[in-house]
């Protein structure tokens, strides 16, 4: 339960047997309470959706204490309907008639013209958690946008799908701020993305009107299927539960030249090029006795983004036991051996743009990954070092977390 008055603005109607509320179902029960009389644009996407399948936008466009004048889109659109780094412009909404603002594409935060229709900025989308999932960094650079402007932010909280309790990876190294890593937190935070509005907020200047409407019914061990919401997809590669429980970890494979498991219904489950030895790499993972953790050799061939239409040799990550698994360190773990078994045919991707840096740099945070881990032992050093960092900005996480 919220650390803060739990009593205030409650459900007009009963819970059913205990389930979690989201800030979207408390918005939707009395909105007047946190909007009354406002201008404001909505900042979400297909997982704004309340417990009972309604959609936020929908929502917000019957309101009568207040009026939606503008909808905000950042990666994959405001429907979901674009694939991973896809780019596009402003549109129109063809429902409501309202503009649809792009935040992926000329711009990547609201711009005062943007702006100038609101009085609050509403936010509802589900995150995972996971520093380099980019509604993170929109999330970011909206608030400093209404900081600017004078703007009010107001957060509908959603649960971490993987609870509040475990963090893991190392912290963001000053100089490497990109749209898959803002903020000077690790790969997990174990926050929800309310609580790390709070947090970013207070270590802002300016500081942002910033209200976060919270959970109620939800406890820092509880994963998402304990919830009763329901489940829609944060983002086209991220269909399940088991794909989010791999994914801080196997997105490391987003910086090479090995297929992550796009293109296929496992994406960040199954790691594979045409050159490697699925098999033998399962074999070699498997002995080191990773825990919670069993590899095994897969074939795939994905339908588009790397290695599209060729035939993959590859591995399969089982997660055997949720509790005991470790997916940032098995991730770099992976990345290890396939290195040292491959080393003449694996690589590291080059930066995007010429003087850029390499993306596994942005995603890992800096560039001891790239510059390092062919060293002896140096996947153990670093993930060690990684939980440290992890243990000790926890510390710092207390101040702001809003559920026991």
């Amino acid at each position: 339960m919220p650390k803060t008055e739990t009593g205030e603005h409650r459900l007009a109607h009963a819970k059913v047997g205990g389930a979690v509320l989201s800030g979207a179902d408390r918005l939707a029960a009395s909105a007047a309470s946190y909007l009354e009389g406002k201008r404001f644009g909505l900042l979400t996407n297909p997982t704004g959706m309340t417990r009972d399948f309604r959609s936020t936008i929908d929502v917000c466009a019957e309101l009568g204490s207040a009026k939606l004048t503008a909808l905000f889109a950042c990666e994959h659109g405001i429907r979901g309907e674009r694939q991973a780094g896809l780019l596009f412009e402003d549109e129109t909404d063809p429902a409501l008639g309202i503009p649809v603002f792009s935040l992926y594409g000329k711009h990547r935060a609201p711009t005062a013209d943007m702006l100038e229709a609101v009085d609050a900025v509403v936010f509802d989308i589900q995150d995972l958690g996971v520093r380099f999932y980019t509604y993170l960094t929109t999330l970011v650079y909206t608030m400093q946008a209404c900081a600017k402007a004078g703007k009010e932010l107001i957060v509908l909280d959603r649960p971490n799908p993987l609870g509040g309790v475990a963090v893991e990876g190392g912290l963001l190294r000053d100089g490497y701020q990109s749209m898959v890593g803002v903020w000077q937190v690790p790969f997990r935070t174990g926050m929800t993305i309310g609580e790390f509005a709070r947090l970013v907020n207070d270590q802002s200047e300016p500081k942002c009107r910033l209200q976060v409407v919270p959970l109620e019914g939800w406890s820092r061990r509880m994963e998402y299927p304990e919830t009763g919401l329901p489940w829609m997809m944060p983002s086209p590669n991220m269909p399940t539960m088991d794909t989010v429980r791999v994914y801080s970890g196997t997105c490391l494979f987003e910086g090479t030249n090995l297929s992550e498991g796009r293109g296929t219904t496992k994406p960040f489950e199954m790691i594979g090029a045409p050159w490697l030895d699925g098999k033998a790499t399962a074999d070699a993972l498997n002995r080191r006795g990773l825990p919670g953790v069993v590899f095994h050799p897969v074939y795939f061939t994905p339908m588009f983004s790397k290695q599209k239409g060729e035939l993959c040799s590859g591995i399969q990550v089982y997660v055997t036991d949720p509790q005991a698994y470790r997916a940032v360190r098995t991730g770099l773990y992976m990345l290890e051996q396939i290195q040292k078994m491959h080393p003449d045919q694996f690589q590291w991707l080059p930066p995007y743009k010429e003087g850029g840096k390499t993306f596994i740099d942005l995603l890992s945070g800096g560039d001891r990954v790239r510059l390092t881990l062919h060293e002896p032992g140096a996947a153990e050093r670093i993930a060690d070092d990684w939980d440290r960092e992890a243990a000790e900005w926890a510390k710092t996480r207390e101040a702001y977390l809003l559920y026991e």
